[in-house]
This record gives structure tokens, C-alpha cells and sequence, in this order.
């Protein structure tokens, strides 16, 4: 099992904490798809999303929020 440091989620991010958000909401995603075999179960969803994160084969873009108007 490789350790994923924080240090190296920030090279990909800028930010530990946004690379955390990012790679958390990377793994809520792939838990909404069905279970198939073409998927390893060796890892956790966590873990695997920060993998990819860290190679850097998981894009992804900032979008601001709207502020909501009452």
C-alpha cells in the first residue's frame, strides 16, 4: 500500500485541504456507479481517488458559487 503524504496532494492542487475535497468528491461519484468486475475492490474508493489525484489523472476545475439572492 502506497502512503499519499500531504505534501503531495498540494504539488497537484496548491492546497492539501482542496486536494482532500477534490479527491472526496471523486470517490462519492465512483460509489454511485453499479459495482462491476472491471473494477479493482482492492483499494478503497478514498484511497484510489487520491491515487489519481496525485498522478494527476484526475482533472478538475474550480467553479464559484452564486451567490443566492433573498
Amino acid at each position: 500500500m502506497r502512503i499519499i503524504t500531504p505534501a503531495e496532494v498540494a504539488t497537484e492542487t496548491g492546497n492539501k485541504y482542496l486536494g482532500v475535497l477534490v479527491a472526496a468528491k471523486f470517490a462519492r461519484f465512483v460509489n454511485d456507479f453499479p459495482r462491476d468486475r472491471s473494477v479493482d475492490f482492492e483499494q478503497k474508493l478514498t484511497t484510489r481517488a487520491l491515487d489519481e489525484l496525485v498522478r494527476a489523472r484526475l482533472p478538475f476545475r474550480l467553479v464559484r458559487r452564486r451567490r443566492q439572492e433573498i
